[in-house]
């Protein structure tokens, strides 16, 4: 049996793709920043409620030790937990505003990845899916012919551009770990205020997909739905 924790579980991306996965026989932690929300999805979908809050040592260590103590190892890590922010003018946004967002959308990432490196490595083989965006694409957002490009903003798109980073540097440094990026594309969920022209399930197929991957599959990748999705 397949054990899965996803950060941000308890609606839109994260909660799908907690749907999907069990449905293909992985047990799932569906983490959630509030305990009693991830238990109102778990009542609906399954898995186990996790409380995991990404910006708290504290909370991600608990978490760490509760997998633990009950499976002893993780085999795959969703690290989807996210906020916007907002897309304010460039020019109005301060470095406090930068870095709420990059508390939960990078050093998040790097926090819990961390604390779960050493059950990943007790996995026979371990996976971690990085979700990252289109608006972090260097290529997509100078892409005239993407909706990305239309789009402005400091936080949200940076801290994904490091997000991709940070999973390149991952992959280069635990080559016992397949390590990838996926962009879900404009999907439907409260990040964008349900604006995405996807649906949840939609949104969802590279996250499944990587998810799965075998121990000789890719790392270092960035993926969509498609296929490779240029830096």
């Amino acid at each position: 049996m397949t054990t899965t924790l996803i950060t941000g579980a308890n609606k839109g991306l994260g909660r799908e793709a907690a749907r999907q996965l069990i449905a293909a026989g992985h047990t799932v932690y569906v983490g959630s920043r509030d305990f009693d929300r991830g238990e109102a999805t778990v009542a609906e979908i399954g898995g186990i409620p996790l409380q995991i809050d990404v910006t708290s040592d504290e909370s991600v260590r608990a978490a760490a030790k509760r997998i633990e103590s009950e499976v002893g190892h993780l085999d795959v890590l969703v690290n989807n937990a996210g906020i916007a922010g907002g897309f304010s003018s460039v020019t109005d946004v301060t470095a406090d505003d930068v870095a709420t967002v990059y508390a939960t959308n990078v050093f998040g990432v790097v926090r819990v990845t961390q604390a779960f490196v050493p059950l990943l490595e007790r996995s026979e083989a371990p996976v971690i899916v990085n979700v990252s965006s289109g608006m972090g694409s260097f290529a997509v957002t100078l892409d005239p012919s993407r909706f990305e490009s239309t789009l402005v903003g400091l936080a949200y798109p940076s801290s994904k551009a490091a997000v991709n980073m940070l999973t390149s540097m991952y992959a280069k440094g635990m080559p016992n770990i397949r390590v990838n990026a996926v962009d879900p594309g404009y999907t439907a969920t409260d990040l964008n205020g349900h604006r995405g022209t996807q649906t949840v399930e939609e949104g969802v197929r590279a996250i499944v997909a990587m998810a799965q991957i075998a121990s000789e599959g890719p790392t270092g990748s960035f993926v969509d739905a498609v296929g490779t999705v240029a830096w």
